[in-house]
């Protein structure tokens, strides 16, 4: 299995870009959802210094990195350049092959 753990040296921060399709996953999160939403948060905390946790590519530019909480929530990025990171998608393990290729379709149409 291709997963590790990835840590860009970058000095300064990155910038986080979420795509319209990753910011309505994000919000469809409910108030009863809090602890999830803190778990995900959490992690595009660290996204932003480098730390993006358990990753593995899944093909075509594409990064998951797996959140080890609830359903096994996955978040897929894609780098462009040192400091720019796209957030394709979110979605979890049941529907993780379906969320691959949509974050495949993304990267394709997104322009930065």
């Amino acid at each position: 299995r291709n997963v590790r753990n990835i840590m860009f040296e970058e000095t300064e921060d990155l910038t986080l870009y979420p795509t319209e399709e990753f910011q309505k996953w994000l919000d469809s999160f409910k108030a009863n959802d809090r602890v999830a939403l803190q778990r995900i948060n959490a992690r595009l905390r660290n996204m932003t210094n480098g730390h993006f946790g358990q990753t593995r590519p899944v093909g075509e530019g594409v990064i998951e990195s797996k959140i080890d909480f609830g359903p096994g929530y996955r978040i897929y990025f894609a780098r462009r350049g040192k400091v720019i990171v796209l957030l394709l998608l979110g979605g979890s393990k049941k529907t993780q092959s379906k969320d691959i290729e949509r974050a495949k379709e993304i990267l394709l149409k997104v322009e930065i």
